[in-house]
């Protein structure tokens, strides 16, 4: 007989359901309630097409923070059967692995399946990634791994190979709207906000449906009157810090999109992205060097001026510091952007490194090495050279290459910016050559 104390079981119930976070309480029950990642649960998507056929494989989930990773793994071990266990890379070492495993042969034994989920699969070593392998092989577990980072550079070769990668994508502004109305209809009353303001929360979830479900429940336990602005949200509100990893995916990924819209000649694009990685904490050093890459690779000397232009711009933020000296950053991106565009000399190295990887052996013709001793004269060093300052238009058009080697022509100019004046000047010499030779 309970105690006249005790809580009765309904209490307990309302209790637990009180001091439930609300992203707790409004996790999906079936795969058909996830909001967004239609790319991977749909009909005709990645496993709407396993299970219906019955035939679910091992699979790798890689997508942001807070987009359903282990609420899909979850209900994917509801719709099959299949005991589910969630263990995290971070805190599981080789001996939790291995009565992980030998619970999971037990269950197997009796007829149960096991669909083991890891979580942050990318933090465990080359070992213990491998260690999965025999148990995937032989069914003792279906394996269904969560990451964040690229799972080419963090995965085995082995483990990629037995499972599926589905990549899930951030939730967009519909999907976090979405997920704003079930929230009400879980608190039983609207939110506080006019509509720029409820806007501007969906964009502090920045993409992530768990962030979202936080910042609703702080805003909905405020006592207000009215609607709040945007300004009364911000001042409340601390804006989530970007998604910024200096050195994992996005690094690279922003870097890119930096670097491409410069080649595009889209400064607006150019100056956004430089202004994301310095928002994320990128070290504006970092960019300094990466800018005077881009003048060297895709301007070169369609505008010689581009990349003094962006040393001088480093040496500019050297001596400012920060953040007065990312102006002169920020400067030297738009002039990238806007310069004319040329990869010539970029291709022509790379070409000409080529040929001397194939030709690394061949001698330099002997006519234009110098002849210090007199062993090296009757060697026939230096014999037959024409000195260009001597011949007319100061031009010999003689051979450089090996003689044994075909002449290579590896420096093509564009019709663009100062190079359309380096292109006039290669035809001359060419024509010169021809003419002599």
């Amino acid at each position: 007989m309970p105690d006249l104390f005790d809580p009765s079981p309904e209490t307990e119930n309302h209790h637990a359901s009180a001091h439930r976070p609300l992203a707790d309480r409004l996790r999906p029950k079936s795969l058909s309630e996830v909001i967004g990642q239609e790319q991977v649960l749909g009909d005709d998507a990645p496993l709407g097409v396993m299970l219906r056929s019955g035939s679910l494989s091992s699979l790798i989930f890689w997508g942001p923070p807070g987009v359903g990773k282990t609420t899909i793994a979850r209900l994917l071990a509801d719709e099959t059967d299949l005991h589910f266990v969630q263990i995290s890379a971070i805190f599981t070492g080789v001996p939790d692995l291995k009565k992980v495993f030998e619970a999971a042969s037990l269950r197997r034994q009796t007829g149960q399946g096991t669909l083991l989920f890891v979580d942050e699969i990318h933090r465990f070593n080359k070992a213990q990634q491998d260690s999965f392998l025999p148990h995937m092989e032989d069914g003792t577990i279906l394996l269904v791994g969560a990451t964040t980072e690229n799972p080419s550079f963090e995965l085995n070769a082995a483990v990629l190979s037995r499972s599926q990668v589905l990549v899930l994508e951030r939730l967009s502004l519909a999907d976090l709207e979405r997920l704003a109305q079930r929230a009400e209809k879980e608190l039983g009353r609207a939110l506080p906000l006019d509509g720029p303001a409820r806007e501007a929360l969906l964009e502090m979830a920045d993409g992530d449906g768990r962030a979202l479900l936080n910042l609703i429940e702080q805003v909905a336990a405020w006592k207000v009157d009215g609607k709040l602005t945007v300004d009364a949200l911000s001042k409340r509100l601390m804006k989530r810090a970007a998604k910024y990893d200096k050195s994992g995916d996005e690094h690279y990924n922003l870097i890119s999109a930096l670097h491409k819209s410069v080649r595009g000649s889209d400064p607006d694009a150019a100056l956004y992205w430089f202004a994301r990685m310095l928002e994320g904490g990128e070290d504006p050093r970092y960019l300094a060097r990466r800018i005077v890459r881009m003048a060297v690779e895709d301007i070169g000397l369609a505008d010689p001026q581009a990349q003094h232009l962006c040393l001088q711009a480093w040496e500019t933020y050297e001596r400012l510091g920060s953040p007065e000296g990312e102006l002169a950053l920020a400067q030297a991106v738009t002039y990238l952007a806007l310069a004319p565009k040329s990869n010539a000399v970029y291709t022509a190295y790379k070409a000409a490194r080529a040929a001397a990887r194939k030709t690394g052996s061949e001698p330099p013709p002997k006519h234009i090495l110098n002849a210090p001793t007199q062993m090296m004269k009757d060697q026939g060093y230096g014999d037959g050279y024409a000195y260009d300052h001597d011949a007319e238009d100061g031009f010999s058009g003689q051979n450089y290459f090996p003689e044994t080697m075909r002449r290579g022509a590896y420096y093509l100019p564009v019709e663009r910016g100062f190079e359309r004046e380096l292109k006039k000047r290669l035809d001359y010499f060419e024509k010169l050559r021809a003419k002599r030779g």
